[in-house]
């Protein structure tokens, strides 16, 4: 277990921000760690972003503030580097046919408050953050649990009929069950994501002070937030998962810009990095020699576009041809390698590597770079309105050179105007992305919540899921989703997922780019410094050095 992570837009153009997402198994290409003397209550810093919101365990979808949650909260399961599933609070999780699941939770748990970790613990939770009163972001991942149209009712504005999800019954203090609306064999990796997570009493009485200063069930216990300045989180010696800290805690120090923190990298300033921006990629193994990071992480840059924006939905919706069209004139090969170094590997289609059911090639030609076809399809599809776009992302994630190098290159294969839409930071993107403000498109990256390819697919493409910020609908695509999510076993869901993604070249709900790897680093002061699936660095592994 690393810890219970979220779902996450990335905000960095080379790593992170994945997920979580639940957390994935970590690399061992991370680290050549030191045999020296370790201090084990020495604190260490990780560079980060200020989270888009309060720390709450249904609403945190962005990779700072998933990172910091990763510390504070553990869930019922996690999963290990091969994707089988691994026992955190719960002792076991058991079903016969993937619609009825028994949890039994491990028994001694305590919150940091000392009070302890109950079956109520997770129930209240779940019910608070699937209720549509208390607009959390992630509460469609609760849809599966037989009765969340009571709480959470489709038409806009309407109110519960309900608190409680039917499907949720405690059994005893240590035991309850999970009724679903229909079998679904992916739910156990689902348990691994951060909004399944116990709350304790103390968060229902004011639930805006929780999310300032979160009370969690993880190895580390909350100690301070200074906002766009630092967080802090200490070790909790009372913790009874298998992931105890062997440091004495985090301090999470906020940067304007990934260079401004890598150059406090070189001087010992902040221990760990979780990207490295494209300006050092051609320097940072001659800088950091053996202190450099090269690992696997499943993860993927798209393009997404903002369908409810008036370029594409008046006077009526753009044709998919238009979008398909400005996927050929994307030339990622060159880009991959001269932009990014070679640490990037072109996209084929929309699910990341590493995860149950990617498949090679499921977009078919439309990644290929063809400025011929693509002048073709975007004439065949009525042309680009004002034969000009944008690309929104954050400044302080190392993006404008990679989204310089994608506008030139649509620029010059189709005569297309394209720019960069610049935002101060990832918390001014993702406000702009939730409020539809974006202009015509956007950066849009994920990291894997549980590593299947349905978390690529039905979280981000499904009409209302959380990860679904174009606005994207399509009662085609949502048929076959709800369908592969629904199957007898986890091999057919699989399957059906694949057929999905195979689909997607037909609706374009956005632009496959390139996959992630992580490029990272880490200081002279820390060693046992690892980055799990999802791209985060694993923090209850680094050992602070005296």
């Amino acid at each position: 277990m690393r810890g219970a992570k979220s779902a996450k837009w990335v905000v960095g153009a080379i790593v992170v921000a994945l997920a979580a997402t639940a957390c994935g198994g970590g690399s061992d290409s991370g680290s050549k760690a030191d045999k020296g003397a370790v201090d084990p209550n020495g604190i260490f810093s990780v560079e980060l972003g200020e989270p888009e919101k309060l720390l709450h365990t249904g609403d945190t979808m962005e990779s700072n503030g998933s990172l910091v949650m990763s510390g504070l909260f553990s869930t019922l399961v996690d999963y290990k580097a091969d994707g089988s599933l691994e026992m955190i609070n719960a002792e076991s999780l058991t079903t016969t046919d993937s619609k009825t699941w028994t949890v039994k939770l491990k028994q001694g748990w305590t919150f940091h408050d000392g009070t302890p970790v109950t079956s109520k613990s997770f129930v209240d939770a779940w019910n608070w953050n699937a209720n549509v009163n208390n607009a959390m972001g992630l509460a469609s991942w609760f849809s599966d649990i037989k009765g969340f149209e009571a709480l959470h009712p489709e038409k806009e504005g309407a109110k519960p009929t309900g608190d409680k999800l039917e499907g949720l019954k405690i059994v005893d203090e240590n035991t309850f069950t999970v009724e679903l609306k229909s079998p679904v064999p992916a739910f156990g990796h689902k348990l691994a994501y951060i909004p399944f997570a116990p709350l304790p009493e103390s968060f229902y009485k004011d639930p805006k002070a929780a999310g300032e200063k979160p009370v969690g069930n993880g190895p580390y216990k909350f100690e301070s937030w200074d906002h766009k300045k630092q967080i802090k989180i200490v070790r909790y010696d009372a913790y009874k998962g298998p992931n105890k800290a062997k440091n004495g805690g985090v301090l999470f120090k906020n940067y304007t810009t990934i260079e401004a923190a890598y150059e406090d990298l070189k001087s010992d300033n902040v221990d760990v990095l979780r990207q490295v921006g494209p300006k050092d990629l051609p320097v940072y193994h001659q800088d950091l020699g053996d202190r450099a990071v090269d690992a696997d992480h499943s993860a993927i840059q798209s393009i997404a576009v903002a369908f409810y924006a008036d370029q594409w939905a008046k006077p009526k919706p753009v044709d998919v041809k238009v979008i398909q069209g400005l996927s050929m004139a994307i030339d990622r090969a060159t880009i991959t390698k001269t932009v990014l170094q070679g640490t990037r590997e072109p996209a084929t289609g929309w699910v990341a590597k590493g995860v149950l059911g990617f498949q090679e090639n499921a977009a078919g030609d439309i990644t290929k770079y063809d400025p011929a076809k693509a002048k073709e399809l975007i004439k065949a599809g009525g042309g680009v309105p004002k034969n000009a776009i944008t690309i929104q992302f954050n400044a302080d994630g190392g993006h404008k050179e990679w989204v310089d190098a994608v506008c030139n290159s649509i620029t010059q294969a189709t005569g297309v105007k394209c720019t960069g839409d610049s935002k101060p930071d990832f918390q001014a993107d993702l406000a702009a992305r939730k409020n539809q403000q974006v202009k015509s498109m956007y950066r849009s990256a994920w990291s894997l919540d549980y590593p299947i390819n349905g978390n690529f697919l039905s979280d981000l493409y499904r009409t209302g899921a959380a990860g679904n910020q174009g606005g994207f609908s399509n009662k085609e695509l949502d048929a076959k989703l709800a369908a592969a999510e629904s199957a007898a076993t986890l091999d057919e869901s699989v399957k059906l997922f694949q057929e999905a993604e195979k689909s997607l070249v037909n609706y374009m709900p956005s632009i496959p780019l390139w996959y992630y790897k992580v490029n990272a680093g880490y200081s002279e002061k820390v060693s046992g410094v690892k980055y799990d699936q999802a791209g985060d660095p694993i923090l209850t592994g680094i050992e602070v050095k005296k």
